[in-house]
């Protein structure tokens, strides 16, 4: 008889939006590392230990009843964001994107610009010259950095008076998530790529945690920090590992098979077919254990999967996760996609096929 699993939905989806809460853009990880750092350690499980890379990522391992072998879970904390570019002559802020972020998908949305010595203020994204009754061509101005702009607001109507601030060069912006839990059981938020799959990858351990079983060899627990540019996954894992389950959304749209209310297989994406193998494996655990899943092809997408690949990982990688609507945007999902994603990543911690 398989394990009986309770998915607590309550502390997985309290877990995530404390998360969507903290910032964490490409290259500023510290506090978000440290949420999940502090929360696995809440957990209390004493064969959990857990270490940081040289790289800033978390790598938590889960002692099996056997390290013959092990397998690794991946996911990313790192989200889309911005960083400070050029401080224009009127005081404004020239940015460049961290990642794939939509220019039409952050417009009029507020920010909080971080200086080096973490002084906070606030702003919002807007487009040069924006007002209507000045500019009667500004519904036909083109979105992109260079248009875009970052209104502070703080008395400034220069480059000196924004430096004096304490702004200068280099200083990350922050996005709000603008995160809701609907009692329909939707979830809106900025970043549920990749922190919902994270989020699952909590729940997951929480349920083997309190099934009071162990798992059958050592699962390692990547928390990956730099994926949103390519290279999260490329290091951070022992090198002995054998598979790994990547974590990350399910991209949703026309012609794809997934919903917000399954969990997504991914057997293919931009860098080529996941592993036969642990496509196969994660189809099966879904359907041997009644968990609803969708196969699906993602043609503009890669994953720290394949960053592990790319890099020389000599490991089985499979990818599955959360289907997420409106990636690189304003997001949503659903518990129903939380709970199968959740109840699929403990299923392949609890499986000795390996």
């Amino acid at each position: 008889m398989p394990t009986q699993l309770n998915i607590n939905l309550d502390k997985t989806v309290e877990f995530l939006v404390g998360l969507l809460n903290t910032h964490s853009p490409t290259g500023y990880h510290v506090e978000a590392i440290e949420y999940v750092r502090q929360a696995f350690s809440e957990l209390e499980m004493p064969e959990l230990s857990m270490q940081l890379t040289r790289k800033g990522a978390l790598l938590a391992t889960l002692k099996g009843k056997s390290s013959e072998k092990s397998i690794g879970v991946t996911g990313h904390i790192d989200t889309l964001g911005l960083m400070v570019k050029q401080i224009k002559g009127n005081g404004r802020l020239q940015v460049t994107r961290l990642g794939g972020l939509l220019w039409g998908g952050v417009e009029s949305e507020g920010v909080t610009i971080r200086t080096a010595d973490n002084k906070r203020y606030r702003g919002s994204v807007t487009p040069v010259n924006t007002s209507v009754h000045v500019n009667s061509k500004i519904h036909k101005l083109e979105r992109n950095g260079e248009t875009m702009e970052i209104r502070i607001d703080a008395k400034t109507s220069s480059a000196k008076e924004t430096r004096d601030l304490g702004i200068n060069v280099g200083d990350f912006v922050f996005l709000d998530p603008r995160v809701e839990v609907l009692d329909t059981g939707f979830i809106r938020s900025r970043f549920l790529d990749d922190k919902a799959g994270v989020a699952c990858m909590y729940g997951a351990l929480l349920a083997v945690k309190d099934a009071g079983v162990k798992v059958p060899y050592d699962v390692h627990f990547l928390i990956a920090n730099y994926e949103e540019v390519g290279h999260g996954g490329a290091s951070g894992f022992p090198d002995d590992i054998h598979e790994i389950l990547t974590v990350d959304m399910g991209a949703l749209g026309d012609g794809q098979s997934g919903d917000e209310f399954s969990v997504s297989i991914c057997v293919k994406d931009g860098g080529g077919p996941y592993h036969f193998d642990m496509n196969n494996k994660l189809r099966r655990l879904a359907q041997e254990n009644d968990i609803a899943h969708n196969l699906d092809i993602y043609v503009y997408y890669a994953s720290d999967g394949t960053s592990f690949w790319r890099a020389g990982g000599d490991a089985k990688v499979g990818l599955a996760g959360p289907g997420v609507d409106g990636s690189h945007s304003y997001e949503r999902t659903h518990h129903d996609s939380i709970q199968h994603s959740t109840h699929l990543i403990a299923r392949y911690m609890l499986d000795d096929q390996v």
